[in-house]
């Protein structure tokens, strides 16, 4: 009776539990849309392109409703971007989880990255528009928690028989993400970013094909380069201007 009467108890207490009420709901739904149409106003005609009435017409709102979510069009942009970055890095993700080799994760993370640098809606919010309208520091703050953490997860997979200090890890990843960085700005410009991409991708795994044949061969990688006292530069930039 009583293991009864407990999932009695138990049932009445899992139905008044509350779901989100219809406001909630709405007001989720009425973010949603304008989250979508901005995305397709930005990717079509930029941020500078872009008015506030366009998006929310095609969200088919009142402007009241657009600032009862966000503070004006830069805090929507943010959440665009945000929301292209995160479904990019998962993408990546993906391309690289399905593998289990460290040197066809690097080939399958590459690959997926240079597959996003395919989609417009990357190449013109995140890479073209993103510096401009969110700045430097938290374009690169963006980063930072979603595709530089992918490339870490590669890096150290690919360097893990070589036992280096975690400084140096760190060090490569962050070569290698600038590199790719790099990549993703060259290819979202050019007139034809499948070639680009190519080309990007014949080039990293050149690279990526050395470390292997030195990692297969036994070669060992540098740890950190002991830079000389500051005395002892001086001197030496001393002996350098007597010479002169």
């Amino acid at each position: 009776m009583t293991a009864n009467g407990g999932r009695r108890v138990a049932s009445s207490a899992l139905r008044k539990v509350p779901g989100p009420s219809r406001r909630q709901e709405y007001s989720a739904s009425t973010r949603r849309a304008l989250v979508e149409v901005a995305t397709d106003r930005f990717t079509e005609h930029g941020y500078a392109g872009t008015s506030l009435d366009e998006i929310v017409a095609g969200a088919r709102v009142t402007k009241g409703a657009l600032y009862h979510h966000f503070s004006g069009k830069q805090a929507l942009f943010e959440a665009v971007f945000e929301n292209v970055e995160e479904r990019a890095a998962r993408d990546i993700q993906r391309a690289v989880r399905v593998h289990r080799d460290p040197w066809d994760k690097a080939l399958g993370g590459l690959r997926g990255f240079l597959e996003v640098l395919q989609e417009p809606s990357y190449r013109r919010i995140v890479i073209g528009d993103g510096p401009g309208v969110l700045g430097y520091e938290s374009y690169r703050e963006h980063e930072q928690r979603t595709t530089f953490g992918i490339v870490q997860e590669v890096v150290a997979s690919v360097l893990s028989s070589y036992a280096l200090e975690p400084s140096m890890v760190e060090t490569f990843s962050r070569v290698f993400f600038g590199a790719m960085s790099a990549a993703g700005t060259a290819v979202s410009s050019a007139d034809d970013p499948r070639r680009a991409g190519a080309e990007v991708e014949a080039a990293i795994r050149y690279i990526l094909a050395g470390l292997r044949q030195m990692a297969e061969s036994g070669a060992t990688l540098p740890t950190a380069v002991e830079l000389p006292a500051d005395g002892d530069r001086a001197g030496d930039d001393l002996d350098e201007a007597d010479q002169a």
